[in-house]
């Protein structure tokens, strides 16, 4: 990383001051030796996607003569600084590795490492710079400027983001760098809104160990997601660190732990590295709740209820019992962590028995706690909940449960709780589904898609729709139409993970999988042979013929072939730094489904193009999805 702090001023001997003078000038002479030859090399450290497991581009740094006194970039800014030069040195840093960049015709961004004050220089313009980038073959959204900041250096920030507009207006995006470091990048990151912003790796290195720097991580991420900014995390140096920047959902990283930086750097991660990451981000973005439960989880059920510490004698705590006449169970907690439970059937048992509160009525009550309670986040959802109480042995599916977040002590749940509210899952599952497939409505695709967008996963949307239905309802009745909905439905839950893709019936023959399986176009082609054979053994063969299709009349009584009903599939990827509302989301569904009905027969259409046509089209009034179809242009 380029720096930009100034030097120190110390009092000297006239012998060290010598010396000094001696020193400096040597090095300025090398400075301008290097600014006459440009003896600066380019090396390339690469920024990859957390989620998609890819090279998102490189952070472009700079090098001094390996044999010479200003080959740390620190130096080299150092001397410059003292020197007025620079401006100078870094409008040459900057064009080195643009032009390596370019020769090594690395994929994905560049990240470019700029001062806000050469930005506002004529001679560093962005027309400049757009010359130069059209010469050496580079477009110009494939830059990203990362601002550096200096702690002495006022910032005018109306006269940076006129600045920062022109460059946006011709293609650039914008980065802030070493984001928690500085004096104000909190108010920079909300004056400028940048594209990109990069966490200052003091915040990273230890991350997974720290609750005070995952806090930090998770509430700047909150921001990122609410202002449409990518994370960086910088400086990875660790397995654990990219685990848990993967799990909370990090968009990016960087660090020695990915790669270092090399003059001539990897183009592709290995598949050992994919996998670690597909690992880490599974526990993120393998969700096992559905629409209609989403934001239900163990914290849906907390109580309050007294609790005592490990030292309470066990008279103390029989005291407690008496107090609150409804308690069954009070939790052994110390110094917020929790470390067993007390139930009021255990200490009456033991109690019951001839001497035993003479005995051990005033040793602490850590002697009778069960240390082995069962422990919920308060993040885990009521259906694995449910698992982990079915598996548990006959006691703890009776008893009351600890609710931690983090680790620490936040109350306790019960069975009787969690019974409830998962029948009321189950009646408002079944109040929304769809009555022919009973697939989820609606209403819980809507509650999906909204979950999915605001937890900022990562999927696919695929708009599912039957060509040729119509014709095929028409001629041979409702209940063989209707055998054809039901068919289909089966397909797509069989073809979909129950554990992380979510099916729903939008009404008629219209349906919508949001897939989190990466797997989610061999699942798609699937479904498409699975439905033409399924088609084509449900087909009434004596009514038709063998030319994939069949001969009726139509309502004039004219008569007319009409192929076998199709499927055709729209697919969008979702990034959701990219989509604003569920309804954004619907529309670029539907029109990718448009697309596919283009095609002829069963096929698939993804929708690849970065830009987003679907931004400008006005809300329907009944809601995102709605029955029978969405209209089609």
């Amino acid at each position: 990383m380029v720096s930009y702090s100034g030097s120190s001023n110390a009092p000297a001997s006239a012998g060290a001051s010598d010396h000094s003078a001696s020193t400096d000038a040597a090095r300025l002479s090398c400075l301008e030796r290097i600014l006459e030859t440009r003896r600066l090399d380019a090396v390339f450290q690469p920024i990859i996607s957390l989620g998609k497991g890819h090279i998102l581009g490189y952070e472009g740094l700079i090098r001094g003569p390996l044999d010479g006194p200003l080959h740390s970039p620190v130096e080299l800014f150092k001397v410059a600084r003292a020197n007025d030069l620079a401006l100078e040195v870094e409008r040459l840093c900057c064009r080195i590795i643009l032009e390596r960049y370019a020769e090594l015709n690395l994929p994905g961004k560049l990240f470019l490492n700029v001062s806000p004050m050469a930005l506002e220089l004529t001679n560093f313009s962005a027309e400049t710079i757009l010359g130069f980038l059209e010469e050496i073959g580079v477009e110009a959204g494939r830059i990203v400027f990362e601002l550096t900041e200096h702690p002495h250096t006022g910032c005018d920030y109306d006269v940076l983001r006129e600045v920062i507009d022109r460059y946006r207006r011709m293609g650039f995006q914008m980065a802030i760098d070493d984001m928690g470091e500085g004096f104000s990048s909190l108010r920079r990151w909300s004056e400028l809104l940048p594209e990109y912003i990069k966490i200052d790796m003091h915040f990273i290195q230890g991350v997974d160990s720290s609750p005070v720097k995952q806090q930090f991580i998770r509430s700047l991420n909150d921001i990122a997601h609410k202002a449409g900014t990518v994370i960086v995390a910088e400086g990875v140096e660790t397995e654990n660190e990219l685990r848990f920047l993967a799990e909370n959902g990090i968009a990016c990283g960087q660090g020695f732990y990915i790669a270092h930086p090399k003059a001539n750097p990897v183009t592709a991660l290995s598949e050992d590295f994919k996998k670690l990451l597909e690992n880490g981000w599974s526990v993120k973005h393998g969700m096992k709740i559905s629409p209609a439960r989403a934001g239900r989880s163990a914290k849906t059920l907390l109580r309050s209820v007294p609790v005592v510490e490990p030292t309470f004698t066990n008279n103390q705590v029989c005291d407690v019992f008496a107090e609150y006449a409804e308690l069954h169970t009070v939790p052994v907690v110390a110094s917020g962590k929790p470390l067993g439970i007390i139930t009021r059937t255990a200490l009456i048992e033991r109690f019951a028995r001839p001497y035993q509160r003479e005995l051990y009525g005033k040793k602490p009550c850590s002697m009778f706690m069960n240390d082995k309670p069962l422990v919920a986040d308060k993040d885990t959802s009521l259906q694995q909940l449910s698992h982990i109480l079915v598996q548990a042995d006959q006691h703890r599916l009776i008893s009351d449960f600890i609710i931690t977040d983090e680790g620490r002590y936040m109350g306790i749940g019960t069975s009787h709780d969690l019974l409830r509210e998962l029948t009321d899952m189950q009646i408002d599952a079944a109040r929304y589904a769809n009555p022919l497939t009973q697939l989820p409505g609606n209403v819980p695709i809507n509650q999906h898609l909204d979950y999915l967008l605001q937890s900022g996963l990562y999927f696919c949307a695929c708009y599912v729709d039957l060509d040729n239905f119509k014709p095929f309802n028409d001629v041979f009745g409702y209940k063989k139409g209707d055998d054809i909905i039901q068919m289909t439905g089966r397909i797509l839950s069989n073809a979909s993970d129950a554990d992380s893709d979510f099916v729903g019936h939008i009404g008629g023959d219209d349906f919508l999988i949001m897939f989190q399986s990466k797997d989610w176009e061999q699942r798609c082609s699937t479904i498409l042979r699975e439905f033409t054979l399924g088609m084509a053994q449900y087909f009434d063969t004596a009514r038709g013929s063998d030319l994939g299709g069949y001969y009726a009349k139509d309502r004039r009584g004219n008569r007319q072939f009409y192929a076998l009903p199709s499927l055709s599939i729209g697919v969008i990827e979702v990034d959701p730094l990219h989509f604003d509302s569920v309804h954004q989301i619907a529309v670029a569904a539907a029109q990718a489904k448009t697309q596919a009905k283009k095609i002829m027969g069963s096929s698939i259409f993804v929708e690849r193009r970065k830009h987003r046509p679907w931004a400008s089209v006005e809300p329907y009034a009944s809601g995102p999805f709605r029955e029978p179809d969405m209209p089609e242009q």
